[in-house]
């Protein structure tokens, strides 16, 4: 093989979307060269024959079409690379140590480029990942214009094979990190994978675990600076996603987007989603202890109000709170899960009728109420639907854990949540790790 072509090929080493095809172009043999994750390959072949089939009929020499075709350029490994990157076809002339840089027939990186369903974004792109593999990688090369970025691909299931790609930047990423999730994906290749609970068995997590291993979006432009930070990226086939390994605590709270703000904005706006955690966590649970194990806490007047909101309910705080969250998580699940013209709906008879009805009814108390609302909003703060529904379920523990102990079970149970996230572990990676990014190389 051509030393110019095996530089490529030793470029690209572990590209599995990189395709050198070798094709016969008026009797001179050519290589084909580019990322069929970018170029509609066999569209470009027919563009090609077209202008093949011209020159026959002209009397055409190779030159002339290749001339015709694009700009013929001695051999240059930088701009070849580049070139390839940019998701140019390369037509290498075999022994003449010459290449043509051809416009293709791009492939269609996105389904009319529609915005994100779960994530809503700020001054930032609106692209988001669709349900085909090679279109998502297509989308982060259009985001990240580097040599450095790898995309390896697995087979995964016993009969139907779901296709999954790992991507990881050169240069950042441990490689000691990269070969454990390689050593995982192939020792598992006979497993299922029809969703991330399969996923989770196939890399070796604990399917039991409240906080998620996976750091999971839906949009290239959050994507692509998890790469750039020495993170590894799983893009599953039919899954309109991207899961980063591995996860930290700090990502509940930042968004790539939030860097497009002045510092003390992006601050403000962090600051807002910490709040927020802890509001959700601490709240209802702080009602309960304060109303019905420590109200000696309580200033006077401030006890005095809420023993009168409270005045003729039927049962103890501990029930009223729970009743109440388990009638919001249903008005949540009930508003994800019903077509988007009758979700309002269904949100103003919760949160407006439902909740008149039952303050009027003395079922609750008026206080309740705005907890509720306030527990509800700051949940909502969170990044990542599975942050957001981790945080849903530890709040019940702190409720349970204030009805019993009161202010002492609320620090408690913020001993052992914390103990908790201390514990969690991907790939000998600590969760709570928060310089993952600059000391990459360092760990796994």
């Amino acid at each position: 093989m051509d030393e110019f072509l095996i530089k490529i090929k030793n470029k690209f080493r572990n590209n599995d979307d990189l395709f050198l095809q070798e094709e016969q172009i008026l009797d001179v043999s050519v290589i084909f060269i580019g990322f069929n994750t970018l170029i509609d390959l066999t569209k470009t072949k027919r563009t090609l024959h077209k202008h093949i089939a011209n020159a026959i009929s002209s009397k055409k020499t190779i030159g002339e079409l290749l001339n015709e075709l694009g700009e013929v350029k001695e051999e240059d490994m930088t701009e070849a690379i580049s070139s390839i990157m940019k998701g140019k076809l390369l037509i290498v002339i075999k022994d003449q140590h010459k290449y043509v840089i051809l416009e293709p027939v791009p492939k269609l990186l996105s389904r009319a480029i529609e915005k994100p369903t779960n994530e809503n974004v700020l001054q930032g792109p609106l692209s988001s990942f669709n349900e085909d593999i090679e279109t998502n990688i297509g989308l982060i090369r259009k985001q990240i214009n580097s040599s450095k970025i790898r995309a390896e691909f697995f087979s995964v299931g016993p009969e139907q094979k779901t296709k999954l790609s790992l991507l990881y930047f050169d240069g950042q990423v441990d490689k000691k990190l990269v070969e454990k999730v390689k050593l995982l994906l192939e020792k598992n290749q006979d497993r299922e994978l029809n969703n991330l609970q399969d996923l989770t068995e196939v890399l070796g997590f604990s399917g039991w675990s409240v906080i998620t291993k996976f750091n999971v979006t839906e949009l290239p432009s959050e994507t692509v600076p998890y790469l750039r930070k020495g993170r590894i990226v799983l893009l599953v086939d039919r899954f309109p996603f991207a899961l980063i390994i591995p996860c930290f605590l700090w990502d509940m709270f930042t968004l790539e987007n939030d860097r497009n703000f002045p510092i003390p904005l992006m601050t403000s706006i962090r600051t807002v989603r910490v709040i927020g955690i802890l509001i959700t966590l601490f709240l209802p649970a702080l009602y309960v202890a304060l109303v019905a194990v420590n109200p000696e806490v309580l200033r006077l007047e401030l006890a005095l109000t809420i023993a009168q909101s409270r005045e003729a309910i039927p049962y103890p705080a501990l029930v009223e709170i729970i009743l109440m969250l388990i009638i919001m998580e249903l008005i949540i699940e009930a508003t994800v899960r019903l077509p988007s013209t009758i979700g309002p709906t269904i949100t103003m008879v919760g949160g407006i009728i439902l909740g008149q009805a039952v303050v009027e009814a003395k079922l609750v108390s008026t206080l309740l109420i705005i907890i509720l609302a306030a527990t509800t909003i700051a949940n909502s703060t969170l990044v990542g639907i599975q942050n957001f529904l981790a945080v849903r379920f530890l709040k019940y523990l702190m409720v349970i854990l204030a009805s019993i102990y009161g202010v002492l079970g609320i620090l408690g149970g913020m001993v052992l949540i914390s103990a908790y996230l201390a514990s969690i572990e991907t790939f000998g990676i600590s969760y709570l790790h928060l310089n993952y990014e600059k000391e990459g190389t360092k760990y796994g």
